[in-house]
């Protein structure tokens, strides 16, 4: 029954959109011998379609393995003090932005406020269908140039920040984990949250001792709650490194070489001496910084997944 249901939500667009390109044709043909109106409604119509096609295209990029799962992303900030920490808050913003203009549902897991500023790492959950897929495209170091609001000369600093991209792994029959292959430590949350937060041991730490990972997680009041969702974290991790190892494999098998590796930069934001924002895989660049930092990275997730596909 699901692969059945996943052949019709494909056969049936397919089936609307050729239905469709058969009435656009007959209206295409009366516009030629009428014009004016007509005219008018066919060009309209011409644009629905190229919409429609176009999504469906989009779709056709998102059939990876794991694409139609939710995403775990984790933001952290890299070299560059304070500056990175602000910077790694302001992916965070940006992609809360993105996810709400998508219909995605976003539930934060981890977040570490940073000394003065910003953020030294986040981690959350993006719910919704595809919601790995569009995030995968983002996986990689993120680099900012500005003039530093940290410094009191006023100079220019170059900040940069990881971001990670794991789809959501719920079946724990897909990964095992060992209650003895696991360490559990537990802390006081840091940050706002108030009286109940700060003052008990809520904030839980993971660590997978056979791979070294450790996941920690404080955005809810229950210590069973950030226990639950740590270790929904780490079974994804390992997931997503079992996934990656096997592509490896692949590769040396058929004497294949990937031009982007995992953690490699993938963009730079630079906002003095001009403003730009370049993604370094695809050559797309943009020059309204403020949009794409208020969320608005379609074009660059999209342009990613054709060179992929």
């Amino acid at each position: 029954m699901d692969e059945l249901r996943a052949l019709k939500n494909w056969l049936d667009p397919v089936g609307s959109l050729r239905a469709r390109c058969e009435d656009a044709r007959a209206l295409v043909e009366l516009a030629d011998e009428e014009g004016g109106e007509a005219e008018a409604a066919a060009e309209a119509d011409l644009a629905d379609l190229e919409e429609l096609l176009r999504e469906l295209e989009l779709r056709k990029m998102l059939s990876g393995k794991d694409d139609e799962r939710n995403a775990i992303v984790a933001i952290h900030a890299g070299a560059g003090g304070t500056d990175s920490q602000d910077w790694a808050e302001m992916l965070l913003r940006m992609y809360l932005a993105w996810a709400e203009s998508r219909g995605f549902e976003v539930e934060m897991m981890d977040a570490q406020p940073g000394e003065e500023a910003g953020l030294k790492s986040a981690t959350f959950l993006v719910r919704g269908a595809y919601a790995f897929g569009n995030m995968r495209a983002e996986t990689g170091v993120h680099r900012l140039v500005r003039l530093s609001p940290f410094d009191a000369a006023h100079r220019r600093h170059t900040s940069f920040a990881s971001v990670a991209s794991y789809p959501e792994v719920e079946d724990t029959s897909e990964i095992e984990i060992r209650d003895a292959d696991i360490k559990l430590d537990f802390f006081r949350a840091s940050g706002p949250g108030g009286q109940h937060v700060n003052k008990s041991s809520t904030a839980v730490r993971i660590t997978h001792v056979p791979t070294g990972i450790v996941v920690s997680c404080q955005e809810e009041r229950s210590q069973f709650r950030n226990r639950e969702n740590a270790m929904k974290v780490l079974r994804s991790r390992l997931y997503a490194m079992r996934e990656e190892e096997k592509r490896k494999e692949q590769e040396a098998a058929h004497g294949e070489k990937m031009d982007i590796a995992w953690g490699s930069q993938i963009r730079s934001y630079v906002l003095h001496p001009y403003r730009m924002v370049k993604d370094v895989r695809t050559s797309v660049e943009r020059s309204d910084v403020e949009r794409v930092l208020d969320g608005d990275i379609d074009e660059f997730i999209e342009a990613y997944l054709k060179q992929t596909e």
